[in-house]
Order: structure tokens, then C-alpha cells, then sequence
């Protein structure tokens, strides 16, 4: 017996590392679709024809209203996961390193739906994500992290 399979749509993102002057990192509360809240960096998917550098610019805008280059990608990943929207799909992501000031977040370019799943962010310190009771993406943050620092 078969089973028919449908081929996951790729779709290609930009993640950011925002890390500000105390070297915590930016991450939001995304909470949906009755799963387990969990935390992850700001960005998202790439536009028709968008390279992932102009994603990663404009993501980090919409998301945090900070408006600075976020330099080469640091890192790649793949993974498969269901969209707030209810799509599988298969994830190209592409992550890129920010370092801010201290500084407050403004969420007024959050679109409707992040407005109603990213309830909350804060920054959070390495000993923090290390033991953090919720789950946080990419799970190897930390190691993400110091490949950047290296």
C-alpha cells in the first residue's frame, strides 16, 4: 500500500540574533493554535525575489522598529514546522547577527497576525535561555550565539 505524500512548500526566511549592550538577546512570546507557547528571534519569510539580507533589514524593522544592517548571515538552518497559518512547510533559514544600545522595542509595524500570536518579548540573558521553562527556537541559540562571537 502507498500513501500519497505533499511535497512541504520551502519557504525561505530570515532570522535575527538581536543582542544589545548587556549581551541579551531579543526574543518573542509567540503564543497560537492551542501548542505550547514558545520563544524565538524576530524575522520571518523572505518576499517574492527577496534576497535574504533585505528580509533580514526589513523583518527587523517590522518587528522591533530598529532600522540598522544586519551585516553577512552567521549561519543556515533547516527544519520542518506547521505555520501560525496551519501550512507545513520546510524552513531555509538564513540567520544574521545585530548588535543594538539598550533599547526599547516598538511593535507598531507588527502585522495583524503577529499582533494577535507575538503577545510579548523580552530580553533574555544566556544563563536565562539555558534554563528557560518555555521552549525557545532555534534550539541551539547558545551555540548560534558564540559562533557569532567567535
Amino acid at each position: 500500500m502507498t500513501t500519497a505524500t505533499t511535497a512541504r512548500r520551502v519557504r525561505r526566511a530570515a532570522r535575527l540574533l538581536v543582542t544589545d549592550d548587556a549581551g541579551r538577546v531579543l526574543l518573542f512570546r509567540f503564543t497560537f493554535g492551542g501548542r505550547s507557547p514558545f520563544w524565538a528571534t524576530p524575522g520571518g519569510e523572505c518576499d517574492p525575489g527577496e534576497s535574504f539580507a533585505a528580509a533580514a533589514r526589513r523583518e527587523l524593522l517590522e518587528e522591533t522598529g530598529l532600522a540598522c544592517d544586519p551585516g553577512p548571515a552567521i549561519a543556515e538552518r533547516g527544519n520542518e514546522f506547521v505555520t501560525a497559518e496551519g501550512e507545513p512547510v520546510t524552513a531555509d533559514e538564513r540567520y544574521f547577527r545585530v548588535r543594538v544600545p539598550t533599547c526599547d522595542i516598538r511593535t507598531d509595524g507588527h502585522t495583524e497576525l503577529e499582533r494577535q500570536i507575538m503577545l510579548d518579548h523580552r530580553w533574555f540573558t544566556r544563563a536565562e535561555l539555558a534554563g528557560w521553562h518555555e521552549r525557545i527556537f532555534p534550539p541551539e541559540i547558545l551555540t548560534l550565539l558564540e559562533r557569532a562571537e567567535a
